[in-house]
């Protein structure tokens, strides 16, 4: 048990800029049925908390108000029905939400062994990330061994992490960054071409291939249509965020004519089953991968605890390259 009952956490004052973040006190969480408290050493900061934080991406029914979608830490307090983890366990975990603050719960079938080797920082970086790419571009996106992938926002931390999983599993990669350094980064990690998509077409380079056997987009808007060009026969396109917006005219014709398929999905409204079978899946096929070192989170920051509209504006100016970090305890 901790050994406070109240804890420091940062809250959105109000919908707007990373200025709305501030530091408050509220009680220690207390573990349902299922579930665990997690002490949390790091925060991850992701996009969605941006989202929310500006009043666009509401927390689910029963999730905390908090920001913070993963976390790393030690397991503080076990709850009912918890029979896996013990007090004292070093975890990452996806989150319904309330990162941001020294203690958060969440379903422990949603927690993770920290990987053999990994300290808590790096630790933080994975669960919102893996679980997103693995879900959307294996379990959706049906990615095999020798097909072409194309991942845009290659510097993002989705991007680095889809790159390495689909490199190490035998994908031929692509990706899209905004200036030379991203792309450099993008081909460090195994992407065999990262195209600067402000000076050259990624339909042009992917149909000079043959065109991409999968597409995993953020982008959304006038990105749609080039995607379905760009794609191969019998192509996947797996959207999982609209960054320029939901809405745009498309010619069904070419879905029909080249038997191409468009799918997507969000994360965070998934069933606490749907996620648990996440994690087992990342558990047995991708933990091992990170022990051995042959993929690993890449870090772009780190900020305190306090800092957290700093860290939120370094999220929107989009220059990072990999994941941000929030240290909040020691």
């Amino acid at each position: 048990m901790p050994q406070s009952h109240t804890m420091r956490v940062i809250e959105i004052s109000k919908p707007g800029g990373p200025e709305v973040l501030v530091t408050a006190e509220r009680a220690v969480p207390v573990p349902g049925e299922g579930e665990i408290v997690i002490r949390v050493a790091y925060a991850g900061v992701n996009r969605p908390d941006t989202l929310q934080r500006a009043g666009n991406y509401a927390p689910p029914p029963g999730a905390s108000d908090l920001p913070g979608l993963e976390c790393s830490g030690v397991v503080a307090e076990i709850g009912p029905g918890v029979s896996r983890w013990h007090i004292g366990d070093k975890v990452c975990a996806l989150l319904p939400g309330g990162g941001y603050a020294e203690y958060v719960t969440t379903p422990a079938a949603h927690a993770l062994p920290v990987p053999e080797g990994m300290d808590l920082r790096a630790a933080a970086c994975l669960p919102e990330t893996y679980f997103t790419v693995w879900t959307n571009v294996f379990d959706r996106g049906r990615l095999q061994a020798g097909e072409r992938f194309l991942v845009h926002g290659g510097s993002s931390g989705i991007g680095t992490t889809a790159i390495q999983l689909a490199s190490a599993r035998g994908a031929r990669v692509f990706a899209t960054a905004g200036n030379a350094e991203k792309c450099a980064a993008c081909e460090a990690l195994g992407a065999e071409v990262a195209i600067n998509y402000r000076e050259a077409d990624f339909v042009d380079v992917l149909k000079a291939e043959g065109g991409a056997n999968l597409i995993l987009d953020m982008v959304g808007g006038s990105y749609l249509p080039r995607n379905v060009n760009a794609l191969a026969g019998d192509g996947r396109l797996v959207q999982i965020a609209f960054l320029t917006g939901p809405k745009v005219e498309l010619n069904f014709a070419q879905l029909m004519m080249r038997r191409l398929t468009i799918t997507g999905s969000t994360l965070r409204p998934q069933s606490v089953a749907a996620k648990a079978r996440i994690a087992e899946s990342l558990e047995r096929e991708v933990w091992p991968l990170l022990a051995t070192g042959r993929i690993a989170p890449i870090i772009d920051s780190e900020f305190a605890m306090e800092d957290a509209a700093l860290a939120h504006a370094r999220m929107e100016t989009s220059e990072h390259i990999g994941k941000i970090v929030m240290k909040v305890s020691g």
